[in-house]
């Protein structure tokens, strides 16, 4: 595991981190665990996830349960970050898309207006693989 700590003071050159949900949010809200996870069983989620790369919150936007738009915020880590193990452990060992995990809250500090979907037919197949998965009784190591 590798916990990440982000108590340093900002800087012009701080890590920016992107959340990606169907959520409404406001800059200043806090995103908690205790919610239904987007993924998985859908269980009351444990952790929450952010990303150091807009790809990989793009990802979350798309595959995000809901209905409302497709959003990706900044976000500030309020306490540590782990590796997502999801990610990490099962298929892309050493974490190149920076993706993570905590049980502390984030901070909205931004909203990303303009970015670009993955094409159609990709968030397809990856829905597709996704209900594979939990049809195969493969489950997250989140929940």
């Amino acid at each position: 595991m590798t916990a990440i700590n982000n108590n340093l003071a900002a800087s012009p050159f701080a890590q920016t981190y992107f959340h990606g949900t169907k959520a409404d949010l406001k800059v200043g809200e806090l995103i908690t665990v205790g919610f239904n996870s987007n993924f998985g069983q859908r269980k009351n989620a444990k952790y929450i996830f952010l990303s150091a790369t807009l790809d990989a919150a793009i990802w979350g936007a798309e595959l995000a349960f809901g209905e409302g738009r497709e959003r990706i915020y900044l976000v500030e880590p309020m306490g540590e970050i782990e590796d997502d193990p999801d990610l990490t452990d099962k298929k892309f060992p050493g974490n190149p898309t920076k993706s993570y995990r905590s049980t502390a809250p984030f901070r909205v500090v931004g909203e990303v207006s303009n970015w670009q979907s993955h094409p159609a037919e990709q968030v397809k197949v990856m829905k597709e693989n996704l209900v594979k998965l939990k049809e195969q009784g493969i489950n997250s190591l989140n929940d």
